[in-house]
């Protein structure tokens, strides 16, 4: 019997990127320890995974208008653990390259893979494709595996036909079995945007989605991204926060934006996206919206504060007024020039939220720090997005953890380079941070 759950606008978005339409996109969750972690304990968590909300993935209909769906598939990569220890300085960078070869649709979109520190500790990712979840997704999905709250709707386990991952007789030709669901929701979907439609042009013609301007590397020959994780005390933060009239929240939209211009940001302004979780129950998959603000010079973590919250009262909306549902019937290179750059801004600020209590330890092992971020496994400088700098933030017991990805070259030179901008940005609102 095939799955209810069916790709939303979102999640087709994010499949897109995986065809280079767009920005590619991985989530990754990192656990750092202060010892060395044991391989069965990994191989455990590895198979909870394989069996859990991320082991899906993407079924094209052969009914024209159906949406595609999830299947649910036990395949996954095999643990990936690495021995040698490698320099503690350069973690980050062996965490970027773990976002290769994921693929929610004809591969495994997720992967477990672990290295030996020089420190002692170990360092634990966890990548997965965009399409299959969300930042908060992938947390639920970790918590799930590690025994913690646990998800009334993680698909069933399923055994595979083929070892090729074929388990659709017409896969091969690009579509799915044909099933009366399909055409249901073909109807549902052309109706919608039948109706979006004529909405849209009683208003007039809309208007053509204003170009997005992609920016080149000045410096090709450095790499296009940079990554950096920095901790500090959730009573300092918070701290520091209600000094300024701001939240916790407000201060960290203010702390990426300053890092901005102080990277040498040359516009007044700064467009921030924000994304909203739109969840009303616990659920592994894309249930966010994005919001976006504008911010000044003179602004502060107070008058931030309350432009945010004006924002999240709106979203943004489907291409020129029409319908979103139109970019899931199109081609995807149609729907991609429609959608391109949407949600892009100079900066990107996502707050994760508080982490669950089961991701404080792996095992018997605490974890010194528990990071989450997006990664760009394939960007090259000359596909760069429009934004510069995103950042990521989580609260794990009593540290939030900054993650910060830079995606312009020009700006910020190095990780450290990158990790020294946001200590300094900090310690201007009194805090200080330590860098993984």
């Amino acid at each position: 019997m095939r799955p209810a759950g069916r790709l939303s606008v979102v999640d087709e978005i994010f499949l897109r990127t995986h065809r280079g339409l767009g920005t590619p996109i991985a989530l990754q969750g990192l656990w750092r320890t202060a010892d060395r972690l044991d391989p069965a304990l990994l191989h455990e968590v590895h198979a909870a995974l394989r069996t859990g909300p991320l082991g899906r993935r993407v079924i094209r209909p052969a009914v024209p208008g159906a949406r595609r769906f999830w299947q649910p598939t036990t395949r996954a990569y095999p643990l990936a653990l690495t021995d040698r220890p490698i320099d503690a300085a350069t973690l980050l960078a062996w965490a970027d390259a773990q976002g290769a070869g994921l693929d929610p649709e004809f591969g495994p979109g997720w992967r477990l893979s672990a290295t030996a520190l020089d420190d002692g500790g170990s360092l634990v990712s966890l990548a997965c494709s965009h399409a299959l979840a969300d930042g908060r997704a992938l947390v639920l999905a970790v918590d799930d595996a590690l025994g913690g709250t646990g998800l009334s709707d993680a698909p069933k386990p399923c055994v595979e036909v083929r070892p090729d991952f074929d388990t659709t007789p017409s896969s091969a030709a690009g579509g799915g079995t044909l099933d009366e669901s399909d055409w249901a929701d073909a109807r549902r979907q052309w109706s919608i945007i039948a109706r979006g439609t004529a909405r849209a042009l009683r208003n007039g013609i809309p208007a053509r989605p204003p170009a997005v301007t992609r920016r080149t590397a000045t410096a090709p020959a450095l790499p296009p991204t940079h990554g950096a994780v920095v901790q500090c005390a959730v009573a300092d933060w918070d701290r520091a926060a209600a000094a300024h009239r701001g939240t916790a929240n407000s201060l960290f939209i203010a702390v990426i934006a300053n890092m901005l211009w102080a990277s040498g940001f040359r516009a007044d302004t700064i467009a921030a996206s924000l994304p909203v979780d739109t969840r009303d129950e616990p659920r592994v998959d894309n249930d966010l919206a994005m919001t976006d603000i504008t911010i000044d010079r003179a602004d502060t973590p107070a008058t931030i504060r309350d432009k945010a919250r004006a924002a999240y009262e709106r979203r943004m909306s489907g291409p020129g007024g029409m319908p979103e549902q139109l970019l899931q019937v199109l081609p995807d290179r149609w729907a991609y020039a429609l959608s391109k750059g949407a949600g892009e801004r100079d900066v990107l600020c996502s707050n994760i939220g508080t982490l669950p209590a089961s991701l404080r330890t792996l095992g018997p092992h605490r974890c010194l720090g528990v990071a989450a971020r997006a990664i760009h496994p394939g960007l090259t400088a000359e596909r760069l997005p429009r934004t510069c700098l995103s950042g990521y933030l989580c609260r794990i017991a009593d540290d939030y953890v900054l993650s910060l990805v830079s995606l312009d070259p020009s700006a910020f030179e190095s990780p450290a380079a990158l990790a020294s901008s946001a200590q300094q940005t900090m310690l201007k609102y009194g805090l200080s941070a330590r860098a993984w």
